[in-house]
């Protein structure tokens, strides 16, 4: 994990990569319990039989916005924000999902640091782009410009 002491080191950040976090694996109870908080069942996140004899993927898979959820735990991971009492998710500019997560599969978080404004004295607004990388792919399972704010 990298430290980071302040706003003045963040904004001296700017361009470069963070780090990468712990691989995490997806588990088919995940899956599960996410369709159940998001009503979204559709069968080919849920029912690893038909997923097994209908998907291209020949499994189920995780749901994309299952993957994109996972960009706190990644980036909390990644750097440690010293001096702030909070940082608040802003937004999401552009999200997109270059490659499915096969349940079982084991991702993990990159983030660089993209830009940061400071907003007034004890305030930071950053843009960070965070490639969640699946394990022996090649191909991202999702890219994320998120935009956070800091306070001291």
């Amino acid at each position: 994990m990298r430290v980071i002491e302040g706003f003045d080191e963040l904004e001296s950040l700017t361009g470069t990569e963070l780090g990468a976090s712990e691989w995490l694996t997806i588990t088919q109870e995940m899956v599960d319990r996410f369709a159940d908080v998001t009503l979204d069942h559709q069968w080919i996140h849920v029912d690893p039989d038909r997923a097994a004899r209908e998907s291209p993927y020949g499994t189920t898979i995780a749901h994309g916005f299952l993957t994109l959820s996972l960009v706190p735990h990644f980036t909390r991971q990644i750097a440690d924000l010293r001096g702030v009492s909070r940082r608040i998710n802003y937004g999401v500019n552009k999200v997109r999902f270059p490659n499915a997560v096969r349940t079982g599969a084991r991702v993990r978080g990159v983030q660089r640091l993209l830009s940061t404004t400071r907003v007034d004295p004890g305030t930071v607004r950053f843009t960070s782009q965070v490639v969640i990388e699946i394990e022996g792919e090649t191909k991202p399972a999702c890219v994320a410009e998120t935009v956070t704010m800091a306070y001291a």
